[in-house]
């Protein structure tokens, strides 16, 4: 019989990926690591460079299931005793709203916004009891609000052969936070994450996808590290990727995708870095687009992950729906 000792971890939004300050205080080398909020890690895959049927208002319903039973140091390793028995397991609904102008603002781009609204509801068991990470409840995380410029698609002789955006993602410490909780559904920090998005047809059916982020966070000054006045994690990149073939003209699209994270400059405590700290980890799997109509689609998406060093490692599984009002 597992003993259960947390249900919440911290979730400024997405998408997205778990924010574990797990084992700060019980294991000098997490004190130093699991800092980064959550992410867009495989939220968006095949044709992120536009939206689907051009300007107006869409809704997109996100759900993720996310599940790990390691979590790793700096070298990859287990950090917990094999008999700890983690068992980490994640439920992420984003709600996300976008309009998408018909005016153009800047060298020809046109004006949007994008907001996003989480819920998590996690759980997290050991075989064993410890004294492991407390949580906070599931509820609310941190709300995402991003203005964006997006280009019509350069067109060919036989459709469009490419298209791209730019978002500058602002994330608010809105979401429910206790400083006695290594694990919150809040981050309470804020975080500056803009990205760069294309898609490239290579024939008509053949499609790349991409979005580029580069991760700032500011300092947290209430944080769960014991004796810390103020934590900041480090910055980071990270990317989704992904490739498709249009099996089905005009209704399925099957392919590979993946993503891939690396935290750049170390996490700091009390202004301190960090030696150590720095987040890694890479993701591929299949996946599928089903358009149900012009204006409603549907995502499908695996991910398996490898590589991971200060992060949990485990596999993801994304299902999103896109309407166009």
């Amino acid at each position: 019989m597992k003993t259960t000792k947390a249900k919440s971890f911290q979730v400024p939004w997405v998408g997205l990926v778990v924010l574990l300050t797990l084992l700060a205080g019980l294991f000098p080398q997490a004190a130093r690591a699991y800092d980064l909020p959550p992410v867009n890690l495989g939220f968006t895959t095949f044709l992120d460079g536009g939206p689907p049927a051009g300007p107006g208002f869409y809704f997109t319903q996100y759900l993720q299931y996310w599940t790990a039973d390691t979590l790793t140091d700096r070298d990859g390793k287990r950090i917990l005793p094999a008999a700890a028995g983690e068992d980490l397991s994640v439920w992420i609904s984003l709600s996300q709203f976008i309009y998408q102008s018909d005016q153009p603002v800047v060298l020809g781009g046109k004006w949007g916004l994008d907001v996003i609204v989480p819920y998590v509801s996690p759980d997290l068991e050991y075989d064993v009891a410890g004294p492991f990470p407390r949580a906070n409840s599931a509820g609310l995380g941190d709300i995402l609000v991003g203005p964006f410029l997006q280009w019509d698609p350069i067109m060919g002789p036989n459709g469009p052969r490419f298209m791209h955006r730019i978002e500058l993602q602002l994330i608010f410490p809105t979401g429910k936070y206790d400083s006695d909780r290594q694990i919150n559904p809040g981050s309470n920090f804020f975080s500056f994450d803009p990205y760069w998005a294309g898609t490239l047809f290579i024939t008509p059916r053949w499609t790349v996808s991409t979005r580029i982020h580069y991760l700032w966070n500011a300092t947290n000054h209430d944080p769960s590290v014991p004796g810390a006045d103020d934590t900041q994690a480090g910055q980071a990149v990270h990317l989704n990727f992904a490739s498709a073939y249009e099996v089905l003209p005009g209704k399925l699209r099957v392919g590979i995708n993946g993503y891939f994270l690396k935290q750049t400059t170390d996490s700091e405590i009390d202004g301190r870095d960090q030696p150590g700290s720095k987040e890694r980890v890479f993701a591929v799997g299949p996946g599928l687009l089903c358009h149900f109509s012009r204006n409603t689609h549907l995502f499908v998406n695996a991910y398996f992950e490898s590589g991971a060093e200060n992060r949990p490692e485990g596999e993801r599984f994304n299902f999103r729906i896109v309407h166009h009002f």
